[in-house]
């Protein structure tokens, strides 16, 4: 057995046997999201390695404490990329942590999120038992599907030990157009290009400029370009440093709030704003009461939390009651029965 993982099935057994709630990380860079508590910390980041990739079947299954730069250097020698593009806050970030987070970067929107891409998972339960879910082909469907279940659960359903994920050829082109608009004609535009057979990757709203990403083949990116005009950006850094949240507007001393909602939604006006996903996710610096955050988002079909917080402010906790909140309590219930794994890290109740 590997060492690292005899370590982690160690101190699971242990937390099991004194009841000691833990606090699983990989690299630890999205610790400002959720709940901090002070607990023990188990770490999968010495846990690493790729354990199969094969680029001709567009699969490649590798341990949680791999760094996602590794993966995504690999994937760069074989002309490949993670399609989903997942957000990087610093060289540590593991792949792991990128599966439990569930973060997806400006390409979601067009080529599918972080779950979407998930085949398989190999991971460990509340005793330290060894589960294996889903497979490294698209149409696994035996039993369950806790791989997807996996992603995006924090850390909080069990301890992610082994990563499959559905991997796409790398764009023959790229380009970006931008053009000066208002935050209202912006959103407009955007949604009727995404209605159209466009080769569209990528859209952002900061400030009084749309950026919009094309990828795919030369012949196609050129003719979208002959049908959208606007003005070439020159700056390829430009989509790494958003996805990154990199750009001087993610710099700002105030709370950074995440509000999901349709993507036509007109302008909020709550405060300064970046968009992405066609509208559909808002970035904001508000000029208001978090009461009245939630309650636009709410109207618009939505929903919003504090994603970075600069002044103490609880970040990541979902706003979830009634029925679905009892089905994420069975769930995590189930699977964790005595709360071993990240407690109170995205849910107050659990």
């Amino acid at each position: 057995m590997d060492l690292n993982l005899k370590k982690i099935k160690d101190t699971i057994s242990n937390a099991q046997k004194n009841k000691q709630a833990l606090r699983i990380v990989g690299g630890d860079t999205k610790n400002f999201f959720g709940n901090k508590a002070e607990l023990p910390l188990l770490s999968t980041s010495k846990f690493e390695g790729i354990v199969d990739y094969e680029p001709s079947e567009l699969v490649i299954t590798a341990k949680a404490g791999t760094k996602i730069v590794q993966v995504e250097e690999l994937l760069r020698q074989n002309n490949q990329i993670l399609a989903f593009e997942p957000p990087i806050f610093g060289f540590d970030s593991t792949l792991g942590g990128c599966i439990a987070s569930g973060f997806s970067g400006p390409r979601r929107a067009y080529a599918g999120s972080a779950r979407d891409f998930v085949l398989g998972i190999k991971m460990l339960n509340n005793v330290g038992e060894e589960l294996q879910f889903g497979g490294q082909v698209m149409k696994n469907v035996a039993g369950y599907d806790v791989s997807r279940l996996m992603t995006g659960s924090f850390g909080t359903l069990g301890l992610i030990l082994e990563v499959s994920l559905k991997v796409l050829p790398r764009p023959e082109h790229e380009l970006t157009l931008t053009y000066e608009l208002d935050e209202k004609d912006a959103i407009n535009k955007i949604n009727v290009w995404a209605g159209k057979a466009l080769p569209l990757s990528g859209s952002c709203f900061i400030g009084s400029t749309l950026s919009v990403r094309l990828s795919g083949n030369t012949s196609a990116v050129n003719a979208a370009k002959q049908i959208m005009g606007g003005e070439i950006n020159e700056d390829t850094t430009f989509w790494h440093k958003l996805r990154n949240q990199e750009l001087e507007f993610f710099n700002k001393n105030s709370d950074l709030w995440r509000i999901s909602l349709k993507s036509t939604t007109v302008p909020l006006e709550l405060g300064p704003t970046l968009i992405e996903w066609n509208g559909a996710l808002r970035w904001l610096y508000p000029n208001c009461t978090s009461d009245i955050i939630f309650e636009k988002a709410k109207k618009a079909g939505g929903h919003a939390m504090i994603f970075r917080s600069k002044i103490g402010n609880l970040t990541g906790q979902q706003q979830v009651a009634g029925d679905l909140l009892k089905l994420h309590e069975k769930l995590k219930h189930a699977m964790d029965p005595d709360n071993l794994f990240n407690p109170f890290r995205i849910h107050r109740s659990y």
